[in-house]
């Protein structure tokens, strides 16, 4: 039996680490080959450390980088860019982006789809590339690959929103994934640090490790895309 993949799409870097790195280290550590697709560098951002550390010219390159070392820490071992520009992401061709996207996930043929909702992301980049996303699943999933594999899709969900209010976003609680993270928050305050130049989004990631952890929320949530009332799962792969 092959190996079991995770195919991640998301804007920016930061956002794995951030929302749903826990997750991807946990899964990453069962021998889950993960492939992150990150559609821009992040290069329009706001933020540029504490004290200053990046410029407008440099701040792509470094970004770069940092997710880069973000992806080490959580053991994703596919990076790829898309090359769409920060803040731009609703703007661009939306048949190009779905049949790029669709192309990677025949070839991969992941067991497990992430990505932000098309209308709950959070932020115009987010929910632009959770609809290309989305749309791309529904195309390749039409028909099983020849293999008769199938992937599952899921939106990922920022902090506790999804579970303190699950039926804003079209959902019943049953509906819910929700994972344990508890044994995975160094790798995810890794991940976090690893995103120096984003260090005033949050000051306590840069206390002592302990403290630092200690302030994390020790579980993850996802909302499957065709999930059924009556199903709550603790396991991304469980059918």
């Amino acid at each position: 039996m092959g190996s079991r993949r995770i195919l991640l799409v998301l804007a920016h870097p930061d956002d794995e680490s951030f929302i749903c790195g826990g997750t991807l280290a946990k899964y990453a550590a069962e021998g889950v080959q993960i492939t992150l697709v990150c559609a821009t560098k992040g290069e329009m951002g706001r933020r540029v450390g504490i004290p200053p550390s990046v410029t407008r010219e440099t701040m792509y390159k470094v970004r770069e980088r940092e997710l880069e070392e973000a992806c080490k820490a959580l053991g994703i071992t596919d990076l790829r860019y898309m090359g769409l520009i920060d803040k731009m992401v609703e703007f661009a061709d939306e048949k190009y982006m779905i049949e790029q996207i669709a192309e990677v996930m025949r070839e991969l043929q992941p067991d497990v789809v992430l990505t932000f909702h098309e209308r709950y992301g959070g932020h115009p980049d987010h929910c632009a590339i959770g609809k290309f996303c989305t749309a791309a699943y529904k195309q390749v999933n039409k028909l099983p690959h020849i293999s008769g594999k199938q992937s599952s899709l899921y939106f990922i969900s920022i902090g506790e929103r999804l579970k303190l209010n699950p039926e804003k976003f079209g959902y019943m609680p049953e509906q819910i994934t929700e994972i344990d993270i508890s044994g995975y928050l160094d790798q995810k305050l890794k991940a976090f640090r690893a995103h120096r130049s984003q260090s005033e989004i949050e000051r306590w990631v840069w206390m002592p490790d302990q403290q630092a952890i200690q302030k994390f929320i020790k579980r993850e949530y996802f909302m499957q895309a065709d999930g059924h009332a009556g199903r709550k799962k603790n396991d991304l792969f469980s059918n």
